[in-house]
């Protein structure tokens, strides 16, 4: 049964929260995405090789998908999976900043405006993690009658979908954490060069995305997983994207190319399974899998 923080509807503050999380994550998916030759004078580290830049702008535009889908959510059950991911994103790339502040556009010798970003970044990601466990706590506290739409009964997600997204988070996470934590030899495996930088701001991405694979695998609903649908379709998309752009740095023939398309191809499976499902459609296929009547 789902609790009353669950079935809440969505406090303005989160909802303010979430809309505001997103327009920064586009800023930073346009400059990376749309310019990823002018990180040295616009962005407040320069990413290299241009295929780094754009994989992470395809990211943070994806992560902004995410955030306008939940923000755009009425209740706290659907745009909760658009929160816990981000926060832990953002808390993972603020240790990586502080560990490589070094490579950060903050001395003179830097253009204006990769130093101004620099700043804006070190301080968005030091407020943005206080900022979600603080309305966090606001909003799992909020007792607000919920909406007709939480009678609605519970939906699981098909089995099929649950496996696809379990193989997935055990990919995302594993590999995340192998680049945070040794990113010389983790970025051996990826496929094209990395630095101990961009393989930690890598890492942290995938293990952002793999939490939510993981969440949305683990309690979620037909209903409730259709941000991550939205946001999952949009990754794929924009990656391929990227590589259409600047793929050919990679080694097409080498198993880590391989296994990155393989990895894109389910994610993008995932979201495009996760949009199609009909709430109850997915329900009665929950009921029928308890041995109980289905549809006929």
């Amino acid at each position: 049964m789902r609790s009353p923080a669950d079935t809440a509807p969505l406090v303005a503050s989160m909802r303010g929260l979430l809309y505001a999380a997103a327009f920064l994550v586009f800023l930073a998916g346009l400059l990376l995405f749309v310019f990823p030759l002018r990180t040295a004078d616009w962005f407040a580290w320069t990413v290299d090789p241009p295929m780094t830049a754009v994989f992470l702008g395809a990211a943070y535009w994806s992560s902004a998908v995410l955030e306008v889908a939940g923000a755009r959510s009425s209740g706290w059950d659907r745009a909760k999976l658009a929160v816990w991911p981000v926060f832990v994103f953002t808390t993972l790339t603020l240790g990586v900043t502080l560990l490589h502040l070094e490579r950060f556009h903050l001395s003179a010798e830097h253009p204006f405006l990769a130093r101004t970003a620099t700043w804006t970044w070190l301080v968005v990601y030091a407020v943005v993690p206080v900022a979600m466990l603080v309305v966090g706590r606001v909003q799992t506290r909020s007792r607000r009658p919920a909406d007709a739409r939480t009678a609605e009964p519970r939906a699981p997600l098909p089995r099929g979908l649950r496996v696809l997204l379990a193989g997935i988070a055990a990919v995302l996470l594993l590999t995340g954490a192998a680049l945070l934590v040794l990113p010389g030899q983790a970025a051996a495996l990826w496929p094209w060069p990395l630095t101990a930088l961009t393989a930690r701001a890598v890492g942290a991405w995938l293990v952002g995305l793999g939490w939510a694979a993981a969440y949305a695998r683990s309690g979620g609903e037909a209903r409730t997983v259709r941000p991550l649908g939205f946001s999952a379709l949009a990754f794929a998309l924009l990656q391929v994207l990227a590589l259409l752009r600047y793929g050919d740095v990679l080694d097409w023939g080498g198993a880590p190319a391989l296994g990155f398309a393989a990895v894109l191809l389910a994610i993008g499976v995932a979201g495009g399974w996760i949009l199609a499902l009909r709430p109850a459609a997915a329900g009665d296929r929950g009921v029928s899998a308890a041995g109980r009547p289905g549809p006929r």
